[in-house]
């Protein structure tokens, strides 16, 4: 089955917008001012810096309204497809790795999410393979998450 007639029967995927900036004093600090000036809220969030620059992963509620605006001010990123996976406790963590390791699917990083419409936590997973996991992921009984889903 094309990854196309996955997304349309489960829904738009969860999208990670990265954007790389300076590593300066302040730079995460502009960013989330300027998504919040402009009712954009940001789901998760993840950072990866070096000494020049710093990789900042956001899920955000509005990633369409996002990319505009970071188009408009200046900001260079890129966007991906995740796989979000809902959890009721730290322990569920166990689940969802083993799930994903039986079929084998390797996952590149993980983050949590800060904030959830309903209070349960979730998980940003990116993966090799999407369409698999959100599959194997709904037959091991967690709740995959869409964008809808993360929606205000």
């Amino acid at each position: 089955m094309g990854s196309e007639i996955l997304q349309s029967m489960r829904g738009d995927p969860v999208m990670q917008l990265s954007v790389f900036a300076d590593n300066k004093v302040g730079r995460l600090n502009d960013l989330v001012g300027l998504l919040g000036s402009h009712d954009i809220h940001v789901i998760a969030l993840s950072t990866q810096d070096t000494t020049d620059s710093t990789i900042i992963r956001l899920v955000l509620d509005y990633p369409d309204r996002a990319k505009s605006l970071f188009s408009e001010h200046g900001y260079f990123f890129t966007e991906r497809e995740l796989v979000a996976v809902e959890i009721d406790a730290e322990s569920q963590l166990k689940h969802v790795t083993a799930a994903l390791v039986q079929a084998e699917i390797n996952i590149y990083y993980v983050y949590p999410f800060i904030v959830r419409p309903n209070g349960r936590a979730a998980l940003a997973i990116s993966l090799e393979d999407n369409d698999l996991a959100a599959e194997v992921l709904s037959n091991f009984g967690l709740k995959v998450l869409l964008q809808s889903d993360i929606t205000r």
